[in-house]
């Protein structure tokens, strides 16, 4: 089959932050505006995760609203997790954000030992697109626990911790287009930020002035960003976005 990902582009980025922004906020709106509560949201969100995530391992090549489709319910269904295990079981951030980054590397150490790349250039198996999609879960809920420990827990705010995460972002970019640090490491590193700088932006835009964010509410955030993604993901069907040429 073809390679599953989109080109790495800078409209790839673009869309993958307002993913990540809508995951904090779709979630706070479904779990607590909504009232279905932490539980049912997370049960609700992950059935439909399975069903989108079947449909993308059945198609034989890139479709941008299935793509994007999935990974918006994997920003929602990794926010979900973290906040199960923070606000339902108590557990502490600084513990569910270590375990993520162990997960997370599990995975790497995993998908590299059997497919021998982590390139995001060569998905064209599905076990390769398993290891991917696995991945970027752990990413998601591992940038959920990052972003709320750095904003809440040591008292950062919403609006500096997004732009340190930016800041930390702008650094991985430098490094290898200046000095040529290895282009997988560079994206995974940038990937794995951008959902803490999403998750900022989303509380910063969504939660009350007096927790310093600007009061839009979830509803309107989850709105606006929900938008801007399908108006993105259409000119992207339409423009036939190219996939990411598949490496020998």
């Amino acid at each position: 089959m073809l390679n599953k990902v989109p080109a790495i582009t800078l409209a790839f980025w673009l869309v993958k932050v307002l993913c990540t922004t809508v995951g904090e906020t779709a979630a706070d709106f479904l779990s607590d505006n909504m009232g279905l509560g932490l539980p049912l949201t997370t049960a609700l969100m992950s059935g439909l995760l399975i069903g989108v995530l079947i449909a993308q391992f059945l198609t034989k090549r890139y479709i941008p609203g299935v793509y994007w489709l999935a990974v918006v319910l994997v920003s929602v269904v990794g926010t979900q997790i973290t906040d199960n295990l923070v606000d339902n079981l108590g557990v502490p951030l600084e513990v569910t954000t270590a375990v993520f980054a162990v997960a997370l590397t599990g995975t790497f150490i995993g998908w590299y030992a059997v497919e021998k790349t982590l390139s995001v250039h060569t998905i064209v198996t599905s076990r390769r697109e398993a290891f991917y999609w696995a991945a970027i879960l752990f990413t998601f809920a591992l940038g959920t626990a990052a972003g709320d420990l750095v904003a809440e827990r040591l008292d950062v705010g919403y609006l500096p911790s997004a732009a340190i995460f930016a800041g930390v972002i702008g650094v991985v970019a430098i490094a290898h287009f200046q000095f040529k640090l290895n282009a997988v490491a560079a994206f995974w590193a940038a990937y794995i930020v951008t959902r803490p700088l999403g998750a900022s932006l989303g509380d910063y835009l969504s939660q009350s002035k007096d927790d310093g964010g600007l009061e839009l509410g979830t509803t309107v955030t989850s709105g606006i960003f929900l938008a801007a993604i399908l108006a993105l993901v259409v000119y992207f069907s339409v423009k036939k976005e190219p996939e990411a040429t598949p490496a020998p």
